[in-house]
């Protein structure tokens, strides 16, 4: 997979993809639709997700997530309105995931996925104290170069057929016309799952680590800590915060094994705590061995990101994997109050085991919009 690459360039959407290895920190799949090949069988046809409803697909659905995306970060040139901008772009992805889209080159969409933000600059004209209004604080471990940091808009494409991210990028930034500029871009892809629990996979990271296990995953967690419910013109979005990270994985792989389970406070075999119980058991963080060390480290990243100890709700992740020019993840968490990532990463910041192997190349948050349909088209709550 090429790197990344930060050119305002509508044609380098084109090249916007590649195959890259292994799989983000986050919850993740392997497609249902992924059978070996066999002469003698057609494979079964992929199940489409529709693009309307309450919410956005991208974020819950489908359920396991798809194996490649496209995150496409852009700004707005001039002062127009983002109104009819947006409205185009949701019935350009209507289009596309149809299958009823010219541009989609005769490909099949499959479970093509299209989720939009904007970021915080439009939400703060609107009205500054909504939701999605604040910009991404900055952290240590950061080497973010301008034009990688913050952006207005947000086109987050997902597929297991990596064929369509470029031919959808491409589509949909042609229907932007000269009315959005790239910052930059970047895509990635997951590996095999892990069984956690009933109806809950989550794949490998590139550590070697089972990664996503906790988040928002029943439906009372997701109203209670994924979905806005209010003001109006957001109700049914989400905040979204995007990292670009390098990982340090020849010196994490030094580590013995006891060593690097330290770093995470789980196995790095089963996903289990080091506190015990299953995989799907939250860690016991008091929990100490008969001389009185604690079973997960102090600096443990189980220990440092747990919401309880942080004081916040659970975020939804959908990172990928990225292996050019230095192995990392495109790291998405989906939470309805920014303070959950922004805390969290306040508290990882001071003695997280696991940041000593990161560094922070890019980073955005988005005001992900609610969900639109043929009545509604998407933005039109938020931009009036």
């Amino acid at each position: 997979m090429r790197k990344a690459d930060s050119r305002p360039s509508r044609r380098a959407f084109i090249g916007a993809t590649g195959t890259v290895t292994a799989v983000g920190l986050s919850a993740g799949c392997q497609s249902p639709s992924a059978r070996p090949d066999r002469s003698d069988a057609a494979p079964a046809p992929t199940p489409s997700v529709s693009p309307t409803g309450r919410y956005q697909a991208g974020i819950t659905l489908p359920q396991p997530a798809q194996r490649h995306l496209l995150a496409v970060v852009a700004d707005l040139v001039g002062d127009g309105s983002a109104r009819p901008l947006l409205a185009e772009l949701g019935e350009a992805v209507r289009a596309l995931t149809k299958g009823t889209d010219a541009r989609l080159m005769g490909l099949p969409p499959g479970d093509l996925t299209v989720t939009i933000g904007v970021g915080p600059r439009l939400v703060r004209k609107v009205d500054p104290d909504l939701p999605g209004a604040k910009d991404l604080p900055r952290f240590s471990r950061e080497q973010i170069a301008r034009r990688a940091r913050g952006g207005d808009l947000l086109v987050q494409i997902c597929a297991d057929d990596p064929l369509l991210l470029p031919v959808v990028a491409a589509a949909l930034l042609e229907q932007a016309g000269d009315r959005i500029q790239e910052r930059w871009r970047q895509s990635g892809s997951r590996g095999a799952n892990v069984r956690v629990d009933k109806d809950l996979a989550a794949p490998r990271n590139l550590f070697g680590f089972v990664d996503g296990i906790v988040g928002p995953h029943t439906k009372a967690q997701q109203e209670r800590d994924l979905w806005l419910a209010g003001p109006a013109p957001v109700a049914g979005g989400t905040i979204a915060v995007l990292r670009r990270m390098e990982l340090d994985l020849p010196r994490f792989a030094k580590l013995s094994v006891a060593e690097q389970e330290a770093v995470f406070g789980r196995r790095r075999d089963t996903g289990v705590p080091l506190s015990g119980g299953t995989i799907a058991s939250g860690p016991d963080l008091g929990a100490k061995t008969p001389d009185g060390r604690y079973l997960v480290p102090a600096d443990a990243h189980a220990r440092r990101a747990h919401s309880t100890a942080v004081g916040v709700g659970l975020m939804l992740r959908r990172s990928y994997s990225i292996d050019g020019p230095a192995p990392g993840l495109l790291f998405i968490s989906f939470q309805n109050d920014i303070r959950t990532f922004t805390n969290t990463l306040t508290r990882m910041d001071n003695s997280d085991a696991l940041l000593d192997f990161t560094t922070t190349t890019a980073g955005a948050t988005f005001l992900i919009l609610p969900g639109f349909d043929e009545e509604h088209p998407l933005g039109s709550r938020l931009f009036r």
